[in-house]
């Protein structure tokens, strides 16, 4: 499925299989992904402002140049997702997995500040995943 270019504002997404789909350049702000899996979907250059990605399956996904403010990611797992030009903002990370996840030194160092937490699935401290 396809969903590139679209104002999907406010969208509820939770708890679906969105496995491989395409968000590319998506306004998903405040939409809400809690608990899908978004196993390698595309998310380049979407806007998740104030979204909700807690318990999201994103491994593999891609979030290059993606803007993530205030964003959700509590106990999400993003195991070996892109976000390397990823724009992270006062986001919730606590449990979240970044395992092999390649960040912009700038944006890790950010991220560092407020890792806590062990994801539930994977059983990993986030402080590590980010190898803080």
């Amino acid at each position: 499925m396809d969903y590139s270019k679209q104002s999907l504002i406010g969208a509820d997404f939770s708890d679906q299989d969105l496995a491989g789909v395409t968000f590319n350049l998506t306004n998903l702000k405040q939409a809400n992904f809690s608990g899908s899996d978004l196993e390698g979907a595309s998310l380049f250059g979407a806007k998740l402002q104030e979204a909700n990605l807690s318990n999201a399956n994103l491994r593999e996904a891609t979030l290059d140049s993606a803007v993530l403010e205030g964003t959700d990611l509590r106990n999400a797992v993003l195991e070996d997702a892109f976000a390397f030009n990823t724009r992270f903002e006062n986001v919730k990370i606590s449990g979240a997995d970044f395992s092999n996840v390649p960040f912009r030194s700038d944006v890790l160092k950010q991220l560092c500040l407020q890792a806590e937490g062990t994801n539930p699935e994977t059983g990993r401290k986030t402080l590590e995943t980010l190898g803080c």
